[in-house]
């Protein structure tokens, strides 16, 4: 959803934010993060599982994990 008053300074976008968190399932460890310009965030583990823990605390929904390689997984999430 675009807000209708986006043209004008100080206002909050609205919408979906996503963020993609990428592990290595083996090892349990946090390779990257990649979010949406604005949205919410909280600070990173080393650990994958302390790190989605918390970005589902604050409100996100895992849509789901797809396998990159033998050792790699990459997490979809979304906040709306």
């Amino acid at each position: 959803m675009v807000n209708p008053n986006s043209n004008q300074i100080g206002t909050a976008w609205q919408g979906t934010h996503v963020v993609l968190i990428r592990c290595n399932y083996l090892t349990n460890q946090v390779l990257s993060i990649t979010k949406s310009d604005h949205a919410p965030s909280e600070p990173a583990s080393i650990s994958c599982a302390e790190t989605l823990s918390r970005f589902i605390s604050i409100g996100y929904i895992v849509i789901g994990g797809y396998p990159l390689n033998q050792s790699d997984i990459q997490y979809l999430l979304i906040y709306r």
